[in-house]
């Protein structure tokens, strides 16, 4: 199995994400939305950064269930409740990123909502892995 992210040198240099996932080999894994849902199912967190950092340890752990690793990210999406309190935090956010992650980023989006399932849930993120 191997993800080539690619990144044209013709398209702006992308900040936190790849342009492109080249995925070959392995299985796919469809990773459900996660949130800052603690494991009594309660939200937890008051800010956007600690809610993103708890809903990317879920995603994590739904992945490593899954025999993967953040490395066999190819898709990510992100759905905010405040995209411009996304940006203000982006700094932040790579940062938590990188720390529980890695530096392979997958092709990514934000995408803002209206709300979440859970009305205090700020973020919410799935994505898609390809694994051995």
């Amino acid at each position: 199995m191997s993800l080539d992210r690619l990144n044209p040198a013709d398209l702006s240099p992308p900040t936190g994400f790849s342009h492109a996932v080249v995925a070959t080999g392995g299985r796919l894994v469809f990773l459900a939305g996660q949130t800052a849902l603690d494991t009594d199912g309660k939200v937890v967190g008051g800010s956007l950064p600690a809610q993103f950092e708890l809903a990317l340890t879920n995603l994590l752990a739904a992945l490593t269930a899954a025999g993967g690793t953040p490395a066999d990210l190819a898709r990510v999406t992100v759905y905010a409740t405040d995209v411009a309190d996304y940006r203000a935090h982006a700094p932040e956010l790579g940062r938590i990123w990188k720390r529980l992650a890695g530096r392979d980023y997958p092709a990514m989006a934000v995408i803002g909502a209206v709300r979440l399932w859970d009305e205090e849930c700020l973020v919410e993120l799935d994505g898609i892995a390809v694994v051995d």
